[in-house]
């Protein structure tokens, strides 16, 4: 059974990753993730004695779990690795665009705002980055596709998404991430059926 001090250290990490999202790493503070996580004021350094790094770390794990699930999920339903991806594409489309543009990758805000300051949240996010591109080449192997090509195409496919979402979010529409689904569907198709594919 889920304790109540476990709910509230949830609660506020998924807080933290919210406001990540729209304000920025720089920008949330820790009395912006009270209010809005109703958290009582003593639960963050309760739960987290490292203050802000401790919970922007944390929001970071969740959203590394979030994307793991959302790639799993669309293993388990899509009938091949292409329209796997698509179908992870598609839903973060979907995610931007009813946020009016408002939600991103929280990994890449924080790579960006902190990576170069912060050694402990970078690897924070270079731990979110691996684990996404090892369950993309997991996918991608299933498939057929040896592990080395795997390995590289799916850093192409992480890089691609990444890169598509904070365009989308510059111009306010998902066509961005629509042409990356299109474009990385076709690459998997590709390289099923070259050297090393699945024929």
């Amino acid at each position: 059974m889920t304790s109540k001090g476990d709910l509230t250290k949830a609660r506020l990490a998924e807080s933290m990753l919210e406001l990540i999202q729209t304000s920025g790493y720089s920008g949330t503070g820790l009395n912006a993730v009270i209010e809005h996580s109703s958290a009582p004021k003593g639960s963050v350094y309760f739960h987290f004695p490292d203050g802000k790094e401790g919970l922007g770390v944390a929001a970071v794990g969740l959203a590394e779990q979030q994307f793991e699930a959302l790639i799993a999920d669309a293993a388990a339903s899509a009938p091949g690795p292409a329209d796997a991806a698509r179908a992870v594409i598609e839903a973060l489309a979907t995610i931007v665009g009813d946020s009016d543009f408002r939600l991103g990758c929280p990994v890449s805000v924080v790579t960006l705002e902190m990576g170069a300051e912060n050694e402990r949240l970078r690897q924070a996010c270079a731990a979110a980055f691996e684990s996404w591109i090892a369950s993309t080449s997991r996918l991608l192997e299933a498939a057929g596709i040896g592990a080395d090509d795997a390995r590289s195409l799916a850093t192409v496919i992480v890089s691609t998404i990444e890169g598509a979402v904070i365009v989308s979010r510059a111009r306010r529409s998902t066509q961005p991430l629509m042409a990356a689904a299109d474009v990385v569907a076709g690459l998997i198709e590709q390289r099923r059926y070259t050297v090393g594919g699945a024929r």
